[in-house]
């Protein structure tokens, strides 16, 4: 079993950054494949990006290329998004999720291929 829990989300006007993290207990964190998924109001939970188990991997959904930047730290057990120039339509609860996938070079990117899941940090983005 892995514990997940994001923070770091906020209220940030359109054109600001926000940094969230992630922290995972419970299994040696270095075996997994870690994503982001967020979920807007009425919508369904959609990929943000991913890191492969040894962070020599990213990707990221076509919208937020160039904007954010998944990294991790395993010595910290943690992973964190970094978003830069937020859009108001980017509002939405962030979930962090695990995929145990030591040695897959490519991290998953479908909602299916993660075992675990954080409860989420909202991230609302003002016009």
């Amino acid at each position: 079993q892995v514990q997940l829990v994001e923070s770091g989300g906020g209220l940030v006007q359109t054109g600001g950054s926000l940094s969230l993290s992630c922290a995972a207990s419970g299994r040696t964190f270095s075996y997994y494949a870690m994503g982001w998924f967020r979920q807007a109001p009425g919508k369904e939970r959609e990929f943000v990006s991913a890191i492969s188990y040894n962070g020599g991997s990213t990707r990221y959904t076509d919208s937020v290329k160039g904007r954010f930047t998944i990294s991790r730290d395993n010595a910290k057990n943690t992973v964190y998004l970094q978003m830069n120039s937020l859009k108001p339509e980017e509002t939405a609860v962030y979930y962090c999720a695990a995929d145990y996938a030591p040695g897959t070079v490519v991290p998953g990117f479908r909602r299916t291929d993660y075992d675990y899941w954080g409860r989420g940090t909202q991230v609302t983005v003002s016009s």
